[in-house]
């Protein structure tokens, strides 16, 4: 059974104004001090914190996780008057967050430039274990062509400068300024990947290979295929929900090609065409129309997603992850994504609404009778 890893972003905001919070030295220290299970680390910018999982087999083992990390975040949080948001982009931003000190941010700031100002982005990055360094690279391949349905599924960032900005996932339109975003290209094996990551330090687009903006690469520390198309969850279970769908699309052997179809595969997609579909998942989430990887042709984001369901069917029977899966998108359904869910909490209730909303989603235990009533109208 293939372990994954997954790594979350977050971003502390005032519980009242929801404008982020830079943390000093000393809060940034306490918050990111030894975890028994999992790692709290700092991130790009000084209002931003990370959660990472260690490598883990099941679904429940990384439910345990990510709640244990989300529940020592909002423990933190709630002394200083602030809520850690599971959010790809919040409400507002301000120009004056600093970067975290590192040699790592300090070159990617001086890189980006004036994107780094306000350049708060949080994202969900699945890590799947794929011990063969040629097999990650045919992984990434398959997987490539599948990034708009996993996008669409997952947008949660429908903020921007304090307003709807009518993008499911705002967050994806600010990764796009970076270079190296998006869809990565078809690769013919490991030498051209490399030769390809090379080329782009060379003429000075990133700084290394951990700079690669992708929305699917390999890992450079990990024997992984590491997807980061999806915005932060604000539920563990949708998480879950990714994690399951990731681990079957890089596992899924064919997922590519449907039956009787070689030439338009997921694989023969050029960058254009999934970065175009890309983009109307990030306006308009599930409701978008998207290209479908196995047969080139255009069709509703549903269904994509349930094509994908099809042809990764046996990866998902094997983890025990399809019941789940179909019981979760069920919901999807009935309920919207995390960007229709926000909107509905600011539509309906403001700024407490999403406040309400940011921090039982991290810290459930603690706020659930505090919030129990503003909660349940938001359902």
């Amino acid at each position: 059974m293939a372990r994954i890893g997954i790594e979350e972003e977050f971003v502390l905001l005032d519980e009242d104004t929801l404008v982020p919070l830079a943390m000093s030295a000393e809060t940034v220290s306490r918050i990111t001090a030894p975890h028994s299970i999992g790692q709290v680390m700092p991130e790009f910018l000084t209002c931003q914190l990370e959660c990472a999982t260690g490598p883990v087999d099941t679904r429940a083992d990384a439910a345990a996780q990510l709640h244990d990390l989300r529940a020592s975040l909002g423990a933190h949080a709630a002394p200083l008057h602030a809520v850690v948001a599971s959010t790809g982009t919040p409400l507002a931003t301000t120009r004056s967050l600093a970067v975290s000190s590192s040699a790592h941010y300090d070159a990617v700031a001086a890189q980006l430039a004036h994107i780094t100002r306000g350049h708060v982005v949080n994202g969900l990055h699945v890590h799947v274990e794929v011990p063969d360094a040629e097999e990650r690279v045919r992984a990434l391949n398959r997987v490539r062509g599948w990034l708009p349905a996993l996008l669409a599924l997952s947008g949660n960032s429908p903020f921007a400068e304090g307003l709807p900005s009518g993008f499911a996932s705002w967050r994806s339109i600010l990764i796009r300024r970076l270079p190296a975003s998006w869809t990565p290209p078809h690769f013919h094996d490991l030498d051209d990947y490399r030769a390809q990551v090379e080329q782009l330090i060379a003429v000075g687009a990133i700084t290394d290979p951990s700079s690669l903006s992708w929305g699917v690469r390999i890992s450079e520390r990990f024997p992984t295929v590491e997807v980061r198309i999806c915005d932060a969850q604000l539920d563990v279970d949708d998480i879950l929900l990714l994690a399951a769908l990731v681990r079957a699309a890089v596992l899924g052997d064919g997922l590519g090609v449907a039956d009787g179809v070689d030439s338009r595969s997921a694989g023969a997609s050029t960058v254009d065409a999934i970065d175009a579909s890309l983009w109307t998942a990030a306006r308009r989430g599930m409701d978008a129309r998207l290209l479908d990887p196995t047969t080139g042709e255009v069709a509703d984001a549903w269904a994509v997603v349930a094509r994908l369901l099809d042809v990764a069917g046996p990866v998902l029977q094997q983890h025990g992850d399809a019941e789940f899966v179909a019981d979760r998108l069920a919901r999807i359904r009935a309920e919207g994504t995390g960007a229709q869910r926000q909107e509905r909490a600011y539509a309906q209730h403001g700024l407490p609404g999403l406040s309400a909303l940011y921090r039982t989603s991290t810290d459930p235990a603690a706020v659930a009778a505090a919030v129990a009533p503003e909660t349940d109208a938001l359902a």
